[in-house]
């Protein structure tokens, strides 16, 4: 059988129906239109090798249009990968099936990232492209010399990170990132003309890009584009004219082909029209056999690879860095040297301060700010900036781009080789919160610098003061949020943050000076909270508080004790480590008792939602349930009552009731 690729394409085209019409739920009509393109790309360009989908020098492949999830099952499947079986495909979008609606990294090897939220995919790829030229500058071409691709649809160029992501890929001349768009001219709603008239390639010129285009149909043509784009000293978008459900007699071209089975009938015109007279799920043995040996093309290559890693003087480091294993950055001696001389300073200049011990040992690290390094203290003395003329250095100015940089340390956390961490402020966490949430979601080791951390940043006021993020950030699954009270627990929680490989870290911290209240050592805040201090007297109270309001939670319990009232004060940097703990060390940190014998108080500047599941009901919650205000630090926390004769002084009224 003399096998075209345009019979390689249709194996895609008849998959990618079968599967949506089986599931009756999904998306035909992106891979149809991009299967030609798709064809081309893997069968003669992506380096891969099926046997080996971890293969460090591969070149990464992301499907930003994640919708169209059953192009890259298609294949994955075809190019011989473990996964996905048939069996897989025809169970699509099932639980149970490692083919899921949207693509998830953590359930195929060969999808680099989870995409499905629009624009993300291509913006992680940004994130992807800067770790591999930052490690071919740091191993050089022999470790170190692959591409990124990404096919991207019309709704991934009109999200706002689209814009943030390839203004920082222009900027910084990525040229092995390649973004094939696949211009199919149609969204959900119908024709792109009913809400845009964007000039695209303009603006990706405009942003230090390399365009071509290609009739996404023709193979010539598409092999034309992709020979230009990667002759580039540029990253290049690859403008690909295709018809979306191509095949399908009546939905081809329409929004109809979108987001929905194509139905029994127009699958039966589809496979006229396509020449496809096979059953569902049948790929015959030569197309079959001729995608197996695109699935073998790079072999050779990473077996030229391997052999070049055995004997390079640089094996034995490259090996721990892209297997995550970071070298000893232990906080022990730093936090030696702060038990012996006390430091009264903001948390994030006790980051900064931190940062400079662990950047100056762990040379996996690469930071950044989304610009306000000054105020996220997060530059180092070892860590020179990462630019288009030095891709060896290890500190990123992102520019006012948050999403853009959330989004791109998700890609080099799971490049492999790099542990980012980046910072903004707290309250712009909402600018991340997508790229927070895909962190979580897939499991990448981020670490986020959240500084001026509550109304504790002062006179910039209510746009600037976060009130419901710590909690809403409490709320995402797998995210480690922290929150120290001083230079010890800042410490303690870097070193945390960086000993976690599955899953990202938030750093909450203060733009106020806050007193070094830890005078012993021990790794703590591993424990999420802990008592701080016990009662002197009969406890009566226990006192739990986070970051900047653990010193005032001392300062109450001096004033408690002095009237002969025991109190306990417990630190909580974080609720997620706490909640983790045997049943044991959580009751004796927060002994159940009746609440007329033991009260529990919360003190935090921000939202009290969620402090009942420690305070219990008949706690007392003192925190920020409203907007802050524009004024110096010490008098809003007046404003807000969160000062020691304030919560004193319902203590004791509380106490005063119970008795009664």
């Amino acid at each position: 059988m003399q096998v075209s690729k345009s019979d390689c394409a249709n194996a895609i085209r008849a998959l990618s129906m079968d599967a949506v019409e089986a599931a009756n739920s999904g998306h035909p009509g992106m891979p149809m239109g991009m299967a030609d393109v798709a064809t081309v790309l893997w069968q003669d360009y992506l380096k891969f090798d099926a046997a080996d989908p971890h293969w460090a020098d591969r070149d990464r492949f992301v499907l930003s249009a994640g919708h169209g999830s059953m192009l890259i099952y298609s294949l994955l499947h075809l190019t011989g990968h473990a996964r996905p079986t048939m069996v897989d495909i025809e169970a699509f979008r099932q639980v149970g099936s490692p083919c899921a609606g949207h693509p998830e990294n953590f359930e195929l090897a060969g999808v680099e990232t989870t995409t499905g939220p629009l624009g993300q995919g291509l913006a992680t790829a940004v994130g992807m492209a800067i770790a591999e030229r930052h490690l071919n500058a740091v191993f050089g071409d022999a470790l170190v010399d692959h591409r990124t691709w990404v096919i991207a649809g019309d709704g991934c160029l009109m999200e706002g990170v689209n814009h943030e992501a390839v203004g920082l890929a222009g900027h910084l001349k990525l040229a092995r990132l390649n973004v094939l768009w696949d211009d199919n001219r149609i969204t959900i709603d119908g024709a792109v003309s009913l809400s845009s008239s964007e000039d695209i390639p303009a603006r990706y010129r405009a942003s230090g890009w390399h365009v071509v285009e290609c009739d996404g149909h023709d193979f010539t043509d598409i092999a034309r584009a992709l020979d230009e784009a990667v002759a580039s000293d540029l990253p290049s978008l690859i403008r690909c004219r295709t018809v979306i459900g191509k095949g399908a007699p009546t939905k081809a071209g329409t929004s109809g082909s979108h987001g929905s089975p194509l139905g029994a009938k127009e699958i039966e015109g589809a496979r006229a029209a396509l020449g496809w007279s096979h059953a569902p799920f049948v790929v015959p043995d030569g197309i079959r056999e001729e995608w197996l040996r695109a699935g073998k093309r790079g072999a050779h290559a990473r077996s030229e690879w391997q052999e070049r890693l055995a004997s390079h003087s640089d094996r034995d480091k490259f090996q721990r860095r892209m297997s995550g294993d970071l070298p000893d950055g232990s906080a022990e001696a730093y936090i030696a040297g702060l038990l012996a001389d006390p430091k009264t300073v903001a948390t994030r200049k006790a980051s900064e301060m931190a940062l400079e011990a662990l950047t100056a040992a762990i040379p996996d690290l690469v930071g950044g700010s989304a610009d306000l390094t000054g105020s996220n203290n997060t530059k180092t003395k070892a860590t020179e900036p990462l630019t288009a003329d030095n891709y060896g250095g290890r500190y990123i100015y992102y520019g006012i781009r948050e999403f853009g940089m959330a989004a791109a340390m998700n890609g080099m956390a799971l490049h492999g080789g790099i542990v980012p961490f980046g910072g903004t402020f707290l309250v712009f966490s909402d600018y991340c919160r997508p790229a927070i949430r895909l962190s979580a979601l897939q499991n990448a080791r981020v670490v986020y610098v959240m500084t001026h951390d509550s109304i504790g940043l002062g006179e910039d006021g209510p746009t600037h003061q976060p009130v419901e993020h710590l909690n809403s950030l409490r709320l995402i699954p797998n995210l480690d949020v922290y929150r120290p009270c001083d230079a010890i627990e800042t410490a303690e929680c870097w070193a945390l943050a960086l000993a976690r490989s599955d899953g990202p870290s938030l750093l909450a911290l203060s733009r106020q000076n806050l007193p070094q209240l830890r005078t012993d050592a021990g790794m703590k805040s591993a424990r999420g909270a802990y008592r701080l201090h016990a009662a002197g007297a009969g406890r009566r109270v226990i006192l739990i508080a986070t970051g900047s309001e653990v010193e005032i939670a001392v300062k109450v319990r001096e004033k408690l004790e002095a009237d002969g009232i025991g109190a306990d004060v417990v630190s909580m940097p974080s609720w997620e480590r706490f909640d983790a703990q045997p049943a044991d060390y959580r009751a004796d940190v927060l002994p159940d008792a009746d609440p007329a014998d033991i009260l529990r108080v919360s003190i935090e500047a921000g939202s009290t939602m969620g402090w009942e599941r420690y305070t219990m009901v008949h706690g007392l919650r003192f925190g920020v349930d409203g907007f802050g205000a524009s004024g110096p630090a010490k008098d809003l926390y007046a404003k807000f009552g969160l000062t020691p004769e304030n919560i004193t002084r319902a203590v004791r009224e509380r106490l005063q009731a119970q008795e009664k």
